[in-house]
């Protein structure tokens, strides 16, 4: 069993994230409760082998509140993998020397985004891409052995020569996990709402394409293995947790905005912190019913996310005659190939405009 974990506390919301988050600090106490609330009510009888916690800013959280949240999840039997996601400007040895001497914590998550100072600024961040660099100096010495940054690209005012020396500075620090996104511009974000007012301009195809080509070269070269849409990790270094997002594994997410799949179902709970602490994480769960259909579709979309691809045995009776038919034609077009071991997958140059590929194969 995966356990996730929101933590729906940030410093201040950047430009860019459409995650529920918000800055009320004084309500961190009232939903560390409330989440031992919400896990003691589900009757998880599994034990967890993967925690994750994400937000937000988890690093955010005083370290006794930290301590507490780690305590509600009862852990019978060693983790395969513990993260927490942090921001550069919570680092500190304190910090660091806690998490990896007082807790179970194995694995830090930290968003860079970007080294470009002026970037940063204009997107929100609170750290220097200084403070990146030391922060990882720090988590090195304190003892974190398993680190996974992020990197955006595609920001505003980003050209391919500042992605390229984003990438040999993150490349240089030799992190064991890189994630790196195309900056999209949800509407509700302050960058949506830019675009939309004509002040920013989206990254173009052809930018986004060299991009993403400089990305998968770079990472290539340094030894990573390109083992998911966004995501880059040395051997043996794969996100093991992330990894049960793409796999068909069960998850409990626990916290508003948190999403779960469990026992043939799935649910997510409101992102709305104040009414989540009031119901101590009980009965907020909303229900979402699913027909073969979004199941089949939900098995496309995750399966082809990854350079592992979809088992074809996987595919239900109903649909495969139909599938088998459309993955023909991509194959023949280069958009889909064929692994040694008959796994479909998405070939790796087609991976930055795989939706309209996967429009192809799902049922509508």
């Amino acid at each position: 069993m995966k356990v996730y974990i929101h933590v729906p506390f940030c410093h201040a919301k950047c430009a860019y994230c459409d995650f529920y988050s918000t800055p009320r600090r004084e309500l961190m106490e009232a939903y560390v409760d409330a989440v031992g609330h919400e896990w003691s009510h589900l009757h998880v009888t599994e034990a967890p082998d993967t925690i994750y916690l994400g937000g937000g800013t988890p690093s955010s959280l005083p370290l006794p509140l930290l301590d507490r949240l780690i305590s509600h999840i009862p852990v019978t039997a060693p983790l395969r993998e513990f993260t927490i996601e942090a921001n550069p400007e919570d680092v500190t040895p304190g910090w660091v020397g806690h998490i990896a001497g007082n807790t179970m914590i194995d694995r830090v998550s930290m968003g860079i985004q970007t080294f470009d100072d002026d970037i940063l600024q204009f997107i929100g961040r609170r750290h220097s891409g200084h403070q990146a660099a030391e922060a990882v100096r720090i988590m090195r010495e304190g003892g974190v052995g398993n680190l996974s940054c992020d990197l955006i690209y595609g920001l505003p005012g980003q050209t391919l020569d500042a992605w390229r020396d984003d990438l040999d500075r993150l490349l240089t620090l030799r992190p064991e996990h890189i994630s790196a996104y195309l900056l999209s511009y949800e509407p509700r974000t302050r960058l949506g709402v830019m675009l939309s007012k004509g002040k920013v301009t989206e990254a173009s195809d052809e930018l986004a394409e060299a991009m993403y080509a400089h990305l998968c070269e770079a990472t290539r070269a340094a030894g990573y293995e390109h083992y998911e849409i966004s995501n880059f990790a040395l051997p043996g270094r794969r996100a093991l947790h992330n990894s049960s997002y793409w796999d068909g594994s069960e998850y409990i997410g626990l916290g508003p905005g948190a999403h779960s799949m469990a026992g043939g179902r799935r649910w997510y709970n409101p992102s709305d912190l104040r009414a989540y602490i009031d119901r101590q994480g009980r009965e907020v769960r909303v229900f979402e019913e699913e027909d073969d259909k979004n199941l089949f579709n939900d098995l496309i979309i995750t399966s082809l996310r990854t350079a592992s691809g979809l088992n074809p045995a996987r595919i239900p009776a109903k649909f495969a005659e139909q599938f088998h038919r459309t993955a023909s034609r991509l194959t023949d077009l280069g958009q889909l190939a064929s692994s040694p071991d008959g796994h479909i997958y998405i070939p790796e140059d087609r991976w930055l405009t795989s939706d309209a590929i996967l429009v192809e194969l799902i049922e509508v």
